[in-house]
């Protein structure tokens, strides 16, 4: 729950913003991390000292749903002649460390990231006539801000969302998200470490899968080519109804040549997916790694899920030998206290390069493997080989459903647990899968179809006897199953 008031208006937990001019008493009792922020909102704004505000009626600390306490929104009048509508400007407050006092966020001194290190933005196109703006990018920004506290999983920029639905919750083709640093707001220094700001674009579907093939920061920069898909500083228009690929063919030709020179910088996703240990019996559960209905999969563990977190986060290795991030038993908590400043850093690590399995669970050599994908997930296979295993690169599918991923590796990946002597290999429910390029090649020929999936019917299968590989497409429901 929510309200909405203007900033000044006294709360159940906060005072009058300050501006620099703030009357000592209120600068005083005012949270020193909140205060920092307001102090970049008014370097912008300083003729809005109170914009309105959505607030949290219950704070996150108290026991509430929503983890922003506050987003504010402001008017700006943008830049006719550099082809910048007038828009609303939104701002997060909640990402960050607002208090210092442990009730959120663990204090680790002011010289790293605050919190989780940044605010949410976004720019949403002013509509004419009107004259308060809509609330709705609050209730989005308040979704996002979830998904960061309960996965621990940080945004960066060029970073996509797939959301699956029009962002306001109308008939838009609007529908998705990317993430980019805000045009405006510069980093702020508080007494809890540094606070960037990420700045929410609205996409396409198709602009999205572009995205996702190539990399994000590629389609930011075609959406600011473009005035009325973003223009130079994003804003999103919810009544756009062309991608920037219908107003202009021509970028699709860059698009396509850049997945050919640079393949993709998506390193992962969360997906539904599972897989099964074809080379034991159904039975032996006592070492499977199976996800099997009627048996209870085991839990990843805190090294596997470090090391997968690591993948996902880092992305794009520039290395022209990709390392997967070793499990290192001295680091812990994942992103808690070890957040990369960029998914485009190398995956190498300042630490052996090794795996150094878990202590309890071993890792063992599959003779034969079934792999599980609902249609959205296995519409990226292609893109999963052609994008990054034809490039010396890896990528992964962490289940959203289940504890249990699925790593494809090439063979030029260093630090992975499947060789091309033993091209299947589990460490608990965490399978990894060594193709070699001839392989590779050979299942994007037969996986042609899965680039088109609305012209085939679930379930499909595709079989590789010879390499004793099967992969499954399957409806959404059957992830969904409270036994799977």
């Amino acid at each position: 729950m929510a309200e909405l008031r203007p900033s000044g208006a006294p709360g159940p937990t906060a005072p009058p913003a300050p501006g620099p001019t703030a009357p000592p008493a209120f600068a005083s009792l005012f949270p020193p991390g909140l205060h920092a922020i307001y102090g970049e909102c008014r370097r912008l704004y300083p003729d809005q000292p109170n914009p309105l505000q959505v607030t949290a009626i219950v704070k996150y600390w108290l026991g509430g749903p929503d983890p922003l306490d506050y987003v504010s929104m402001y008017r700006n009048v943008g830049s006719p002649s550099a082809n910048i509508p007038e828009h609303w400007h939104y701002i997060s407050f909640g990402l960050s460390d607002l208090y210092g006092d442990n009730r959120v966020h663990e204090f680790t001194g002011t010289d790293g990231p605050s919190g989780f290190g940044f605010e949410l933005t976004f720019r949403l196109k002013r509509e004419t006539g009107e004259s308060a703006p809509p609330t709705w990018p609050a209730e989005l920004m308040q979704g996002l801000a979830r998904y960061v506290f309960q996965s621990e999983n940080t945004f960066c920029s060029g970073d996509h969302v797939s959301w699956h639905s029009p962002l306001d919750n109308s008939e838009s083709r609007i529908q998705h998200m990317l993430l980019t640093e805000d045009p405006q707001m510069q980093p702020v220094q508080t007494p809890f470490g540094v606070v960037t700001f990420l700045q929410i674009v609205g996409v396409c579907t198709e602009e999205l899968h572009a995205a996702q093939q190539w990399n994000g920061q590629g389609i930011l920069e075609l959406l600011r080519t473009v005035p009325i898909a973003g223009g130079p500083w994003l804003i999103t228009d919810m009544r756009r109804g062309e991608t920037i690929f219908e107003i202009d063919p021509h970028l699709q030709e860059r698009v396509d040549k850049g997945i050919e020179t640079d393949g993709s910088n998506l390193s992962g996703v969360s997906a539904k997916c599972a897989w099964d240990d074809l080379s034991r019996p159904p039975e032996d559960d006592e070492d499977s790694r199976s996800i099997c209905i009627g048996t209870q999969s085991r839990r990843l563990s805190g090294k596997d899920t470090e090391q997968i977190r690591e993948t996902l986060r880092r992305g794009l290795e520039i290395n022209s030998k990709p390392v997967l991030p070793p499990i290192n038993p001295q680091r812990q908590n994942g992103l808690t206290h070890d957040r990369a400043p960029s998914r485009k850093d190398s995956l190498e690590s300042d630490s052996s390069t090794a795996i150094i399995p878990h202590e309890l669970i071993r890792t063992r050599q599959l003779e034969s493997v079934h792999l599980k994908f609902n249609q959205e997930s296995g519409a990226l296979i292609p893109l999963c080989l052609r994008g990054r295993l034809l490039h010396g690169r890896h990528f992964t599918y962490k289940s959203i459903t289940g504890d249990m991923a699925i790593t494809f590796v090439s063979t030029g990946v260093e630090g992975a647990f499947a060789t091309e002597e033993h091209p299947y290999a589990a460490h608990g429910p965490w399978l990894q899968i060594l193709l070699t390029e001839e392989f590779v090649e050979k299942m994007l020929e037969d996986l042609e179809d899965l680039t088109s999936p609305e012209e085939f019917k679930l379930p499909k299968e595709y079989s590789w006897p010879e390499k004793k590989l099967k992969v499954s497409i399957l409806p959404d429901m059957v992830f969904d199953s409270p036994l799977h």
